[in-house]
C-alpha cells in the first residue's frame, strides 16, 4: 500500500479534520481513499461521514472497519463488546484492490494506543507500511507531547512525513518542533468557523504543505 498514516499527540485533536484536508489537496494527483479502521464512541462520533461532510466524495470512502460504542481506548471498547480487535484482522477487512489506491488512513487517539493486550495503533501502522503525518495542538504543551509522539515512531523506523498544528499561530511552537524534532511542520490548521467543505478546501489548497514533500508517498 502507499498513503498516509494521520496520527495524533491526543484525543479530539484534529486527525479527521486534517485527514479530509489531505483529501483536497492531493485528490488531483493520486487516487486517494479515506479509511478508519477502529472508531469507538459511535454513539456520537462518526469520523467518516465527518471526511464525507468535509468534502469527500463517496468513491474515497471506504467504509471497512470497526465500529464501536464508548468513548474510550480501542481495547476497552472492545472488550466491552465481547470481541478482540488485532492488527491482521483490521488488515483483513480491505478491499483486494487495496494497492490501487493511495490511502489516508486515520487512527483512533494516538501512536501508543493500545488496540489489545500486545498490540498498538503503531504495530497497524508498521504493518501498513505507510508514512505518518501527525497533527498536534499549537499551544501550550504541544513541544513535549510532539517530539514524545515523534521519538515513539523512529524507535520503531517508522517513517515520518511531517507534523501539522492545528489552532491559533504559534511562530514559536512550529520552530522549536521543526529544531528539535527534525520534522517539517507541513501546515498550520487554524479552527475554522464555519467549519465546512469550502474553508478548509480553501485552506488545504494554500496552506497545507505547500512544497508538496508528502508527494513521494502518494506515488
Amino acid at each position: 500500500m502507499r498513503g498516509l498514516f494521520v496520527t495524533g499527540t491526543d484525543t479530539g485533536v484534529g486527525k479527521t479534520v486534517l485527514s479530509a484536508a489531505l483529501l483536497g489537496r492531493y485528490r488531483d494527483s493520486a487516487p486517494l481513499r479515506y479509511w478508519k479502521p477502529v472508531q469507538t464512541g459511535i454513539e456520537q462520533d462518526d469520523d467518516t461521514a465527518e471526511v464525507r461532510r468535509l468534502g469527500a466524495r463517496e468513491e474515497e470512502l471506504c467504509e471497512l472497519g470497526l465500529r464501536l460504542a464508548n468513548p474510550v481506548s480501542p481495547h476497552l471498547a472492545a472488550a466491552r463488546a465481547g470481541i478482540r480487535i488485532s492488527v491482521d484482522g483490521l488488515l483483513a477487512m480491505l478491499p483486494p484492490d487495496k494497492e490501487e489506491s493511495r490511502w489516508i488512513v486515520e487512527g483512533a487517539g494516538g501512536a501508543l494506543v493500545p488496540l489489545n493486550g500486545s498490540e498498538l495503533m503503531i504495530d497497524l501502522m508498521r504493518a501498513l507500511g505507510l508514512a505518518v503525518v501527525v497533527a498536534a495542538r499549537s499551544g501550550l504543551g504541544t513541544i513535549n507531547h510532539t517530539l514524545l509522539t515523534l521519538e515513539a515512531l523512529r524507535a520503531r523506523s517508522q517513517p515520518v512525513g511531517g507534523v501539522v498544528l492545528v489552532g491559533k499561530h504559534n511562530a514559536d511552537n512550529c520552530a522549536a518542533i521543526e529544531k528539535y524534532g527534525q520534522t517539517p511542520v507541513l501546515g498550520e490548521l487554524p479552527i475554522l468557523q464555519p467549519l465546512d467543505a469550502a474553508a478548509l478546501g480553501a485552506w488545504a489548497r494554500t496552506g497545507l504543505d505547500a512544497r508538496g514533500r508528502l508527494a513521494e508517498f502518494l506515488a
